[in-house]
């Protein structure tokens, strides 16, 4: 009798162990087979659900977005382990943030270039912008560059160096029509659209305040050097999950959805 006890509950602790140890790689299965991708609130985070259903059929991935409104969290998010990835933003800014904050990303593959324009509810063209203008900028470095390179360009002002893809109001070395700076954070400058005589705005932002690209005075062509990405951490670039997450945005399901959205101000980065 003992000793058929003895077997009786060495048998159901093997078969314990056997489920608990089950559970636990059916848990880990789960864990790698979902990941948290960071974007902007509306319409880029949009286009990602196209290409969280695309991860879905054809991967089986689970694809969770997480939405933000400034561009500084999404990368603090990534770089903490909170997101897996992020796309919201082009290289120049990644590598600004890398530099001044020590993080530990790169780059997994190429998005849209959205390009940035400058509107104005005050005049119809470049031409009526008065002497003293206000021109309003974004604040973060290489968005504003953006815009001094922009106006660089349209011979508004001139550069110290127009290569400086960081370059801002204290780099004119030529400012003819003594134009007024003012660098405002990026989503706020429609709401400031009003009270100035410009204002350099990224796609983000002006498609959901009713924007059009083609209502812009200025804007940047296909040639742009933006073109923005998803970021992950090094060394995850090749992570299978991360791979499938790349692949299935650079899909013609969300080049048509972006398409749709921006009205052909989004052009696809990876063709």
């Amino acid at each position: 009798m003992q000793a058929s006890l003895t077997r009786l509950f060495g048998a159901t602790a093997l078969v314990g162990a056997t489920l608990i140890a089950g559970c636990g790689e059916n848990d880990g299965a789960s864990e790698t087979r979902s990941i948290k991708v960071g974007t902007m609130s509306g319409p880029e985070s949009e286009v990602m659900e196209v290409a969280v259903q695309v991860a879905k059929d054809r991967y089986d991935l689970e694809v969770e977005i997480v939405e933000f409104t400034d561009y500084v969290s999404p990368n603090a998010a990534l770089a903490d382990g909170s997101l897996d990835a992020n796309a919201f933003q082009h290289e120049p800014y990644l590598q600004s943030m890398i530099e001044d904050r020590d993080y530990d990303l790169a780059v997994a593959g190429h998005t849209f270039v959205y390009p940035i324009g400058a509107y104005s509810e005050k005049h119809d063209s470049i031409e009526e912008l008065p002497d003293g203008a206000i021109i309003a900028l974004p604040n973060d470095p290489t968005n504003g560059g953006r815009a001094m390179i922009l106006m660089h360009n349209a011979d508004l002002i001139e550069l110290d160096d127009p290569e400086n893809l960081e370059a801002t109001p204290v780099n004119v070395v030529e400012n003819p029509h003594d134009f007024q700076f003012r660098e405002i954070e990026a989503a706020q400058l429609p709401r400031v659209l009003q009270d100035v005589d410009l204002a350099f705005i990224n796609n983000t932002f002006a498609q959901p305040a009713g924007l059009s690209l083609d209502d812009a005075l200025l804007r940047e062509g296909p040639e742009s050097p933006y073109v923005n990405i998803i970021a992950v951490r090094e060394g995850d670039q090749d992570r299978e999950e991360i791979e499938q997450l790349v692949s299935a945005y650079q899909s013609e399901e969300v080049a048509a959805k972006a398409k749709e959205l921006f009205d052909g101000a989004a052009v696809p980065g990876w063709e």
